[in-house]
């Protein structure tokens, strides 16, 4: 397997999240997923941060380690901030080379928000400005938009993004390198913006809890020091960025245009036909990332610019096992299969992605290898989410339909 990691997740001091997130469950998971470097997440909580400080060892530039898993420093904060005549709520991710520089950043950040109060803080402060903080803690700190497409807390956001990537960097655009693609959207349907051609596309899991780490994940060919990170997606190398895995972007909970206290789901063709509006209630629908790369697209569906960097999508391990038995994902039974096929094959992306079907055939039961067999080549129907509801995955009968890989 190549290098595998994921960039953004949350510690137990955000929100809404599991008080599994510290480091110890972070290494038995990832181990289990087969992922070598994460994030830290929330590095401005002061409580964390002193976690981090006392735990983690450097082992390469601006890379640390806790147990045998490397760690990169990065935090997603929310920015709120008026521009163009409305209040904007953008979230991005931070990234830093060393504990010295989140110290100084901090520091900084504290004027504009309440740290301690959430581990993404909330702060006072333009997406424009955060960046020209971060490079003043750190040279090659950078700053990386956060799941670009979402409705809610996005650069392109319906209820309160923009429409060009400008408006919302007006003066440190050139310094945004690397954009967040986000559950609900895949490369695919950024790739129908020829404005974005020039940056990397990034995908992480924005895991709460242990078992949603590696949901979506950013492939490498070797292991990479910041600095050697930082230049692989500024200059976008095709030859180190290996690709992304994905989920399929029908499943993320903000793909189609809906309101969910009616179950109602639209497509974008026919929330425009009823001008945005419920068919239920009348009243206006929650906009989804489909909607929305419609809107600002100017390429056909199905494009692949001449310099894009490769992708494949999967579904968790998990989601595979509860499909087959008809129980939900955290269910004992569920999370006693998965344990066994770890222990009995592969961490999870290699049997995933590239262990040979012949041995999961041989160790794996045979309904269970087969859907994994099954979503290796595609064949699988996602009824899309939407307004906060994840999509619904069905994962088909295997045929001799060929896999297309896009990995080689």
């Amino acid at each position: 397997m190549s290098f595998i990691a994921d960039f953004h997740i949350h510690s137990k001091y955000s929100r809404a999240t599991s008080p599994e997130m510290d480091l110890e469950h972070l290494v038995q998971a990832a181990r289990a997923k087969g992922i070598s470097l994460i994030g830290t997440g929330d590095f401005t909580h002061p409580v964390w941060f002193q976690e981090l400080k006392k735990k983690l060892q450097p082992v390469a530039e601006g890379i640390y380690a806790y147990r045998g898993l490397r760690f990169i420093l990065t935090v997603e904060v929310c920015n709120i901030f008026p521009s163009h005549n409305s209040i904007k709520r953008i979230h991005n991710v931070v990234f830093l080379p060393n504990l010295e520089s989140v110290e100084r950043l901090s520091l900084k950040l504290a004027l504009y928000g309440n740290l301690a109060s959430d581990g993404r803080p909330m702060l006072q402060l333009s997406a424009d400005d955060l960046v020209g903080l971060v490079k003043d803690a750190a040279e090659f700190g950078f700053v990386v938009p956060a799941h670009i497409w979402t409705p809610h807390f996005s650069l392109f956001g319906s209820k309160s993004g923009f429409d060009r990537i400008e408006d919302c960097f007006p003066k440190r655009r050139a310094e945004i390198f690397a954009l967040e693609t986000g559950l609900s959207s895949d490369p695919a349907m950024n790739w129908r913006l020829s404005c974005l051609d020039g940056y990397s596309l990034i995908s992480n899991s924005d895991a709460h809890s242990p078992a949603k780490i590696g949901r979506e994940v950013n492939v490498f060919r070797e292991a990479l020091d910041y600095c050697e990170l930082f230049n692989v997606l500024k200059k976008k190398d095709r030859k180190k960025f290996l690709g992304t895995v994905e989920y399929f972007p029908e499943e993320g909970k903000y793909h189609y245009d809906g309101h969910r206290s009616c179950k109602s789901s639209l497509s974008p063709e026919k929330a425009i036909a009823r001008k945005n509006l419920c068919p239920v209630c009348g009243r206006k629908i929650t906009v989804g990332v489909l909607h929305r790369v419609c809107d600002l697209a100017d390429r056909p569906e199905g494009t692949i610019p001449k310099n894009s960097i490769p992708f494949q999508r999967m579904v968790p391990l998990d989601q595979i096992i509860a499909f087959v038995l008809k129980r939900p994902v955290d269910s004992p039974v569920v999370k006693e299969k998965y344990q066994t096929l770890i222990q009995d094959l592969a961490p999870e992306f290699e049997i995933l992605l590239s262990l040979p079907e012949s041995e999961i055939e041989r160790k794996a039961e045979p309904e269970i290898a087969a859907a994994i067999i099954s979503v290796r080549r595609g064949r699988v129907k996602v009824e899309p989410g939407y307004d906060g509801e994840f999509g619904k995955v069905e994962i088909m009968p295997e045929s001799s339909v060929k896999q297309a890989r896009l990995f080689k």
